[in-house]
């Protein structure tokens, strides 16, 4: 059965849904990170590992029994996760249950650089600092909701198959 308001999925995605896709993820972890290293070098090298301790967290565990796996999905980690891990288990994938516990750290990757950047204004008024925060919450909430919502989760293969983001966010079905 098609995503509703599509009629197919991609196999592979387009590279402009890649790009667009990436550049919200990117735009995120590099505000994230200028917030953090203005509250101190320290913060930010913490911040910085946290980010990539994810990705590879993804990549490592979750992309390897994707059925993008070797291929190019909305992100493009499909390929990535190919070239340094081993295929994994797709049953493992649709069978995956997830809580909101379990994705607190990707929304931590917003919210603990918008918390830095809230006390550094209570400290010191900073225009800069304001815009990044109020940027930073619009991508990582806003931007990355669009982000799946209309160009990754819409046209996904794997969605299809069975997907936990998808039974957490998704609609209920009747």
């Amino acid at each position: 059965m098609a995503p509703e308001g599509s009629s197919h999925c991609h196999d592979p995605y387009p590279l402009s849904a890649v790009i667009v896709s990436n550049a919200v993820s990117i735009s995120t972890y590099a505000i994230g990170a200028y917030l953090m290293f203005r509250a101190g070098i320290f913060w930010m090298f913490l911040y910085v590992a946290f980010v990539v301790a994810l990705e590879i967290r993804l990549l490592k565990y979750h992309c390897v029994d994707c059925t993008y796996y070797g291929k190019v999905c909305a992100f493009g980690k499909g390929k990535i996760s190919a070239f340094f891990f081993p295929r994994g288990d797709p049953g493992r994938f649709c069978g995956r249950k997830i809580t909101w516990i379990d994705i607190l750290p990707d929304f931590l990757v917003s919210l603990v650089p918008m918390g830095a950047g809230i006390l550094l204004l209570t400290w010191r008024f900073d225009w800069v600092i304001l815009i990044l925060v109020i940027i930073l919450f619009l991508l990582g909430f806003v931007g990355n909701g669009l982000v799946r919502g209309l160009i990754a989760c819409r046209f996904c293969r794997q969605r299809e198959l069975g997907c936990p983001a998808e039974q957490l966010f998704g609609k209920p079905q009747p």
